[in-house]
């Protein structure tokens, strides 16, 4: 009985002494995710598209609206719009790699993407995480979520001073001139 539990014993130990690391800031996936970043930064759609699987699923800020590779480019393109210039910053950026206990391996990214607005030349900062599952060395699945309420509002403030300056720029109608007083030399009014 006491071997027994002995060998049971020493089967717990050495199976629960695991050298597999579940946690690392140094992999290939973290290296393909910082190619993603750049790739992003320099608008090189073709080769952000080529790090993903076939059969990708990319969620941006929703559990329920699935993007695939190949509509990245639109996607970037359309939430990208109002800036002039816009990319990562370097000096901002941190990467984790972790092994869940599925045994999936995720990539987690976070940084600060800065850009400036088109029609004043704002800078706005926007902090963005963005996690990806990989699977052979492809990116399977894609989690990402930033606010972009502050370019929103921005942009339509904007929107609404150039409606302002359009109306002050508008020819009068005569129908809103105002109408005229008559004043006599008296100073009557009439």
């Amino acid at each position: 009985m006491k071997n027994i539990t002995l060998i049971g014993f020493l089967l717990l130990l050495i199976t629960s002494c695991s050298n597999a690391p579940r946690y690392t800031q140094n992999s290939e996936e973290i290296e393909l995710v910082k190619a993603a970043i750049s790739n992003y930064n320099y608008q090189e759609w073709d080769k952000l598209m080529s790090l993903y699987a076939d059969t990708a699923h990319i969620y941006y800020n929703s559990r329920s609206v699935v993007l695939a590779p190949e509509d990245l480019e639109g996607f970037h393109k359309n939430h990208d719009a109002g800036f002039s210039t816009r990319a990562f910053e370097d000096e901002s950026r941190e990467y984790e790699m972790i092994e869940d206990n599925s045994g999936k391996s995720w990539v987690n990214f976070w940084g600060l993407l800065k850009g400036n607005l088109e029609g004043n030349n704002k800078q706005i900062i926007i902090p963005v995480h963005i996690t990806f599952q990989f699977i052979d060395k492809k990116i399977v699945t894609e989690f990402g979520y930033w606010d972009s309420s502050l370019v929103a509002l921005e942009l339509e403030k904007m929107k609404d001073e150039k409606a302002e300056i359009d109306k002050t720029n508008e020819p009068m109608k005569i129908e809103d001139v105002p109408e005229v007083i008559e004043i006599d030399e008296a100073g009557d009014f009439k």
